[in-house]
């Protein structure tokens, strides 16, 4: 597959249940009946990685199963706050993984990113604690949101999300840059 293939397929994986949420929360204007397009998204994105990539990556695959199971418990008792409640489960999670691993000696955003940079452990264990922090601040802000804000507006909240990874993920860039070794100071190979 073409790199501009691989990156509308990675882009769809990542991002097609939010994009179906919002897009269904935009019609409907009812949170219960958006999350018909979040359940609906997720599947399409587990099933694209799957035909494409013939795999999904864990963080997606974990968010995917996450919008699906807690997605079919919001339609199934026509409860929001079930869907609600799915970022701040996933958030804290997430932030458990990455705390359990350092906790245990091992990188586990290694694990997650596989083979996205080349950065030594010491710089990965300082993104892992980073990352596992910002997601408890995740959590606790999806606390506070779906507690005062409206469900409409609180389905809107995911977009400032969405907003606040990217800027996070910017912000960590200059230690990745500092770190990234220079294939072009690399000794050749033998052979």
């Amino acid at each position: 597959m073409s790199a501009p293939s691989r990156r509308w397929v990675r882009g769809f994986v990542d991002y097609a249940g939010l994009a179906f949420f919002v897009i269904a929360l935009a019609v409907t204007r009812n949170l219960v009946q958006a999350t018909w397009g979040l359940v609906a998204g997720a599947a399409a994105a587990v099933i694209v990685g799957l035909i494409f990539e013939r795999r999904i990556p864990p963080m997606a695959l974990a968010t995917a199963v996450m919008a699906i199971i807690f997605g079919s418990l919001t339609l199934v008792l026509h409860d929001a706050r079930f869907i609600k409640m799915k970022p701040t489960i996933l958030y804290l999670g997430f932030a458990g993984f990455l705390l359990a691993g350092l906790a245990r000696g091992k990188n586990p955003l290694r694990a997650l990113m596989g083979d996205t940079f080349h950065l030594p452990d010491p710089v990965v264990r300082v993104l892992t604690r980073r990352y596992a922090i910002f997601f408890l601040a995740l959590a606790g802000v999806n606390e506070v949101a779906r507690r005062v804000l409206s469900d409409v507006g609180w389905g809107y909240s995911k977009l400032a999300v969405m907003g606040a990874v990217f800027v996070f993920t910017l912000a960590q860039m200059p230690l990745i840059l500092k770190h990234t070794p220079d294939p072009s100071k690399e000794p050749p190979s033998a052979g």
